[in-house]
């Protein structure tokens, strides 16, 4: 019997590729697509698989599953890698792989297979997530095999394979983009983007509008919290409402993209230890995150939102670096999750031109107070009290002053 392997497939050029040269190479190959909310033609991807020469494909549906148990989690953290990714592929790929796992075991297979290269970051997302769910999981890389390498020095040589074995492909030599799509975002890799300098044509975004081209109105939202979770989106312009997670968060990337919300382009440092240029549109992940850290503005004691924030970086850290299961990230949600005790309320949001601008918050959980934050009214506060209070902070400062006239 031929040796059984799930490949992570996505339909596009290097997966296709993959699945056909696993195929010459004797395995019974099974495909599984995760509908992550991406724009494809599942039935299409499918029929295109099983062309190639897939032995069965899996179509599951985990949309509700990325909004709730990854997305979210990610919101309640406000996490931010290198401060500007939201990281929609790096929450993807560990419940890709999660599904590869449960289907490797349904179809008795020994081996999982990725696409990823061996100059990224997904390789790790992916393997440390296979090995963690099932250490006895054999993994198949083949951007990190020699034979496989041999044969292909980049995606032009891909191309050329795909034509020459009539699969069909989106990407060209003239736009090779590398591209990823997902509920969270699009990015935008390789082509003309490995040179830093050059700006992105507007032909290449697919999720936003330019914001030049957006409507020339407001739109006012409302978003309302619970624990840290979203809980509520209302338009105040047309009065639509969305309660349920995956709704209200396809709802917002209606509107964030409408209106050109999200666009980023950055510099990042990968995990392997290389710099690259990604070019992101996020629109439902940037108003949410806009939201959410205002509202724990309004509702967070100051130690814990401190303390908090400066955890906040491993955390996302540990997300970009693909170590989701991880004993450190269990640590840290459950700490984090614990912050998010009082947060709940409402966050009043202006979304125009490119611009998410909040413009009111309220809360029953509020810690702030309007008597002692006056300039008019004294509140109980009796100023009088920072006399003593600046003088023991001085404290320490007169006596390193002293010090170093010496």
């Amino acid at each position: 019997m031929k040796q059984k392997v799930v490949l992570a497939y996505s339909g596009g050029l290097d997966t296709s590729v993959i699945l056909r040269w696993l195929i010459n190479k004797g395995f019974d190959v099974v495909a599984f697509i995760a509908d992550l909310g991406q724009n494809e033609d599942f039935k299409a991807a499918k029929q295109k698989a099983l062309k190639i020469g897939a032995s069965k494909v899996y179509i599951e549906d985990v949309k509700e599953e990325f909004v709730t148990g990854f997305i979210f989690p990610a919101i309640r953290a406000n996490a931010v890698y290198e401060g500007l990714y939201l990281m929609g592929t790096s929450l993807a790929r560990p419940l890709i792989a999660k599904k590869q796992i449960e289907i490797a075991k349904k179809e008795k297979a020994e081996f999982v297979s990725h696409g990823a290269t061996g100059k990224g970051n997904d390789q790790v997302r992916f393997e440390l997530t296979y090995q963690t769910l099932n250490p006895k999981i054999k993994i198949i890389a083949p951007w990190k095999d020699a034979e496989f390498l041999s044969q292909f020095k980049g995606r032009s040589d891909m191309i050329n394979y795909a034509n020459k074995h009539g699969i069909p492909i989106k990407a060209t030599k003239d736009a090779p983009y590398s591209t990823d799509a997902n509920l969270m975002h699009i990015s935008y890799e390789a082509g003309i983007l490995e040179n830093p300098k050059l700006k992105p044509s507007e032909d290449m975004f697919e999720m936003t509008k330019s914001p030049k081209d957006a409507p020339d109105k407001e739109t006012i939202i409302e978003i309302e919290f619970k624990q840290g979770n979203p809980l509520k989106v209302k338009n105040k312009n047309d009065g639509t409402v969305k309660t349920k997670p995956l709704e209200l968060f396809q709802y917002l990337n209606k509107i964030g993209s409408l209106n050109g919300i999200g666009r980023i382009d950055m510099i990042e440092n990968r995990f392997v230890g290389l710099k690259s240029r990604g070019v992101y549109e996020t629109p439902a992940g940037t108003i949410l995150h806009i939201a959410h850290h205002d509202i724990e503005g309004l509702t967070m004691d100051r130690e814990v939102m401190h303390l908090r924030d400066m955890l906040m970086p491993k955390f996302a850290e540990l997300i970009y670096y693909g170590f989701w299961y991880s004993p450190e990230m269990e640590f840290l949600r459950a700490a984090f999750d614990k912050s998010q005790d009082h947060v709940s309320g409402t966050v009043y949001l202006c979304i125009y031109k490119g611009n998410c601008m909040v413009i009111g918050r309220e809360s029953k959980e509020s810690l702030y107070n309007q008597d002692l934050s006056s300039m008019d009214v004294l509140g109980g506060y009796d100023q009088k009290d920072a006399l003593g209070f600046i003088r023991l902070n001085a404290l320490r400062l007169k006596a390193s002053s002293v010090r170093n006239r010496k």
